[in-house]
């Protein structure tokens, strides 16, 4: 076992992380003989919020890669409802069955947190939204966390550990203006060592009054906006907290000193704040975020549709309009004329044929919202 209780790579990818009844089917359907070509869809009957953002496309492919199977998913960043089939696996079950566990933990906890993403980011009416979750989260998926937060569409992430080409920010922490003789000297020492680059988001509610605090930020000559990390900790009305300082802060000349919040951000938070505050920084909402419960099903046996209780038979492909309607037929059937299929080929053969790029994942979340 890992001294910190990881799960390594070469044991997910063997197939070694799994439920042990998969394990046991595998065991048992070997000494049968039986290991039938399926076809396997994976979907969800329930999205919070009705719409969902798909994502965790880049692992599952990376689980699958090598395996004599053929994948056709959607591409991450695409939107998806209840009972659409956002992968499709077709193969013999024994090649593939005991990935399952696997499989749907990568898309499962990704897509939940690329899901609540992009509805704060909508929400924020075109303020900036940054993932301040990592200490939220078991540090060894901070990366999952950090990448699935960006195609989620916010404008940043906070931990060092996310993947190349994602903006790394922060603010600065109690602690370190406790550090200090007082904060004044901690703002100024900021100032004095961090790069040009560094925007100077000077920490305000450490020992004083937010609004006292937040002026004499701005009075240094230094700041570009104050942070307010309080909303969840503090009795006082917050938004008339919020009021008072953009108030006093336009009123001694300092308008162009922005209001960065912080501390137990939710949705409801970023509507109810967004006309005054210049940015969010969330955590929970975005890094906790439930789960989507997607499930993997046998929909097809040997070219027969053929499915449990509850579940539609046969393969399906799902087929999204201009105006991003989307249909669900079976695959042998011709979509709209104005339709563009979702379900396009990732595997072939064991071989990664398409494209997992974060770029043109992100990019669908952003012209979605």
């Amino acid at each position: 076992m890992s001294r910190f209780h990881i799960v390594n790579d070469d044991t997910i990818a063997r197939g070694g992380c799994t439920d042990i009844y998969f394990a046991r089917c595998e065991e048992v359907l070997e000494k049968e003989g039986k290991n039938p070509r399926v076809t396997v869809e994976v979907t969800t009957t329930g999205v919070p919020g009705g719409r969902g953002i798909f994502c965790g496309l880049d692992n599952a492919l990376a689980l699958l890669e090598g395996l004599p199977v053929d994948v056709d998913a959607m591409p991450e960043g695409s939107a998806f409802y209840p009972r659409e089939p956002v992968m499709r696996i077709a193969g013999r079950y024994r090649d593939f069955g005991r990935f399952e566990t696997a499989l749907l933990g990568f898309l499962c906890h990704a897509s939940g947190v690329a899901t609540a993403a992009a509805r704060i980011k909508g929400a924020a009416g075109g303020r900036q939204v940054y993932s301040f979750g990592s200490r939220r989260q078991h540090p060894a998926i901070a990366p999952m966390i950090e990448r699935a937060a960006w195609i989620g569409g916010v404008d940043g992430v906070s931990n060092t550990t996310a993947p190349p080409g994602i903006p790394v920010v922060g603010t600065m922490p109690h602690a370190y203006v406790m550090c200090h003789a007082s904060p004044e000297e901690a703002w100024i020492a900021f100032d004095r060592h961090m790069p040009p680059g560094v925007p100077r988001l000077m920490l305000c509610d450490t020992f004083g009054d937010e609004k006292e605090e937040c002026l004499k930020a701005a009075e240094t000559g230094v700041a570009t906006a104050v942070r307010l990390d309080t909303p969840r900790s503090r009795r006082g009305d917050m938004r008339s907290i919020l009021e008072e300082v953009r108030w006093e802060l336009d009123t001694h000349g300092h308008g162009e000193v922005g209001i960065f919040l912080s501390g137990g951000i939710t949705g409801e938070d970023i509507c109810a704040y967004r006309d005054i505050v210049t940015a969010f920084g969330v955590g929970g909402a975005i890094a906790n975020a439930p789960v989507i419960d997607f499930s993997l099903d046998i929909v097809e046996i040997e070219g027969r549709a053929c499915a449990k209780r509850g579940k539609w038979s046969g393969t399906k492909q799902v087929w999204e309009r201009p105006d991003g309607s989307h249909t669900i037929l079976p695959v042998s059937v011709p979509g709209p004329a104005d339709a563009a299929p979702m379900l396009v080929p990732q595997v072939r053969a064991g071989t990664v044929v398409g494209d997992t790029g974060m770029g043109a994942a992100r990019a669908r979340v952003l012209a979605l919202l």
